[in-house]
Formats: structure tokens, C-alpha cells, sequence
């Protein structure tokens, strides 16, 4: 939730960007220009006063909110019990990932057996933990970096090696755009880190092209899961033949 000081810390750049000076506010507010510098410095003031000032820059309450929202720092990881609430329902992991793939509440209703009032359910579930930010019209803001990860031993990490992985790997890999490549070597822990650089923009290349390709129909697009990985790892079976 945006704080008294985040909301004046906004304000402040509104002022900059319609060129309106400290005495130009004052005027508008019938305010001492004094006055004004120390309540904008102290970053503390009734929303009364910072509704006055949204009408001095017609700006609407509302739009000052979402956009102290878009400035917040987006989320690279959630916490173990937000992964825990998100797991304990598999509609709601479902809704989890599709918001994570930028999916529309209609685009969830129309391609799985989820009720609208469900979708709206799990969509402020996610909201309530944090995932998205709701909107009207059940229109959304992912609140999650381009760098997200699910912790890498958390409740949801587990629910997919648990549940999915051997599902995933049980494909052929063989259709058009698929494949499966392993491959072993020992090489140096320096250049290893560069490696998982380099795997890491090739997983935001595939975030980026997916959030471009949104613009295209659907029946243009088909549905992909890019799986990286890379550690420093002996098949169990090979380990126990080690002199």
C-alpha cells in the first residue's frame, strides 16, 4: 500500500513536469511559498492538502494513486508464505501463472473450467498476496520483476518437481520449436557464472518476445515453457561407481 510519503514524493514530480514552481502553488493553494517548501520537504501532510494540490495540477486523485503504484519497486521474488498460499489451491497456482504470462481475466475463463466469479475470486487472491495490483474492470499490473524467480527451494519449486517434472520431461521434444539438449563438460567456475548470464537473457529475450507476440491473434500463437538449468551435478548412479 503507497504511503503519505510516497504519494507527496509523486507529487513532487508532477510539479516538475508541469513546470509549476513552488510560488505557483502557493498561489493556487493561498499559501505561503515558505509554507509550502516545508510541508513538500517533510514528505508528510493530510490527503485534504494533497487533494488540493492533485486539483492545482488537474490531476485526478486516482490516477496520483496508480502511478505511485507503477513506481514501486517491482517484486523479484515472493516471500515462503506467499508461495504457500499460492500452492494451496491449484485453481489459484493456475491463475498464478497465467497472470505471470500476462493472460486477461476473459483469456483464463475462456480456456480453462473456471467460472467468471472464480476468476474474480482468485484474481484478488492474488492480489491480496501480492502478485498483481487489481484495477477496474478486472484489468491488472503485474507486480513482479522481469528478473522473477520462484524460490529455487520453496513451496512452489517443490510442487513442480513433485507434480510436473517428469510430466514435462516425458515429451518427445520433437515438434516444430522444441527440443531437449544435454550436455555435459568441466569447465571453469568463472566461465560457468557467464554461461548462466548468458541463460538468463535468453529466458528475457523469451519474457520480452512473448509480452511483443501479445498484439497477435491467437490462433497465431501457441503456448511454450522454456525450462533452464545448469549445476554442477553427477547422475547418482555414476557417483556410486566413483573409486
Amino acid at each position: 500500500m503507497s504511503t503519505t510519503a510516497d504519494l507527496v514524493s509523486t507529487l513532487k514530480k508532477e510539479l516538475k513536469s508541469a513546470q509549476m514552481t513552488y510560488a505557483d502553488l502557493a498561489r493556487a493553494l493561498g499559501m505561503a511559498e515558505s509554507s509550502v517548501k516545508r510541508m513538500l520537504s517533510r514528505g508528510d501532510m493530510p490527503l485534504s492538502r494533497i487533494d488540493a494540490i492533485c486539483r492545482a495540477l488537474k490531476l485526478d486523485f486516482a490516477e496520483l494513486a496508480r502511478r505511485v503504484a507503477d513506481a514501486q519497486p517491482l517484486l523479484k521474488e515472493l516471500t515462503q508464505e506467499q508461495e504457500k498460499a499460492v500452492v494451496a489451491d491449484k485453481k489459484l497456482l493456475l491463475c498464478a501463472i497465467c497472470v505471470l504470462s500476462q493472460w486477461t481475466l476473459e483469456q483464463v475463463g475462456l480456456n480453462y473450467r473456471l467460472s467468471e466469479a472464480e476468476c474474480i475470486k482468485y484474481f484478488a487472491q492474488l492480489d491480496r498476496i501480492g502478485i498483481i495490483e487489481l484495477r477496474p474492470l478486472n484489468r491488472y499490473r503485474l507486480k513482479l520483476a522481469k528478473a522473477f524467480r520462484w524460490r529455487p527451494h520453496g513451496p512452489v519449486m517443490n510442487y513442480f518437481r513433485e507434480n510436473a517434472l517428469l510430466d514435462y520431461f516425458s515429451g518427445g521434444f520433437d515438434n516444430a520449436g522444441e527440443g531437449v539438449l544435454l550436455v555435459h563438460g568441466s569447465v571453469s567456475k568463472g566461465v560457468a557464472a557467464s554461461f548462466f548470464e548468458r541463460m538468463q537473457r535468453v529466458a528475457q529475450d523469451f519474457a520480452q518476445q512473448h509480452q511483443a507476440d501479445q498484439k497477435l491473434p491467437e490462433k497465431d500463437r501457441e503456448g511454450y515453457t522454456l525450462l533452464l538449468a545448469m549445476r554442477s551435478w553427477e547422475f547418482a548412479a555414476f557417483t556410486a561407481l566413483r573409486r
